[in-house]
């Protein structure tokens, strides 16, 4: 609890430096002041709509995407498996390390390392932050570098089963 307290005092001095220097700008030049001020709302009236679309993406994976519901379909034979594990990798959501028991657990009833490498690897792949990342950096980059991600995942959890087989 006093870690988050000194976090919060340190975002509220933040805020407060921001302000100030913003204060001190308009009395120093005024145009400045307002051009700034300008890109300001710019920025924030588009952002808000991409992080409207963010939220409402978070509350349907959050509702639908659980640990039951991936557990169940970890299960999947063949190729099967390998698409649901990724696209378990992009909708999991929440902080990794409430993963790694579940994980463990799949380890425990078979799931090959490969397997539980290629989840890991997808999670950096964030529906939600899709719409930012296209804003930033333009629909071209983000779909090649969400398909070599997914790739590279399969070929990295390819190469992990060979190299740590499960003892069973």
């Amino acid at each position: 609890m006093k870690n988050r307290s000194k976090k919060t005092r340190g975002i509220l001095y933040f805020l407060i430096a921001v302000i100030l220097v913003y204060i001190i700008l308009a009395f120093i030049n005024f145009n400045i002041f307002l051009s700034s001020l300008k890109f300001f709302c710019n920025l924030i009236i588009q952002i808000v709509p991409i992080l409207i679309i963010v939220f409402i993406l978070m509350v349907i994976a959050n509702y639908f995407i659980t640990p039951k519901f991936i557990t169940k379909h970890f299960r999947e034979p063949g190729i099967k498996k390998w698409i649901f594990i990724i696209i378990g990798g992009i909708l999991s959501t929440g902080p990794i390390f409430m993963w790694y028991p579940l994980l463990a657990e799949l380890k425990e009833k078979g799931i090959g390392y490969g397997y539980l490498a290629t989840f890991l690897y997808n999670r950096a792949i964030k529906i939600p932050l899709l719409p930012v990342a296209i804003f930033y950096f333009g629909l071209k980059y983000v779909i090649v570098l969400t398909i070599v991600m997914i790739f590279v995942s399969i070929v990295q959890g390819i190469i992990i089963n060979r190299i740590l087989p499960l003892d069973r």
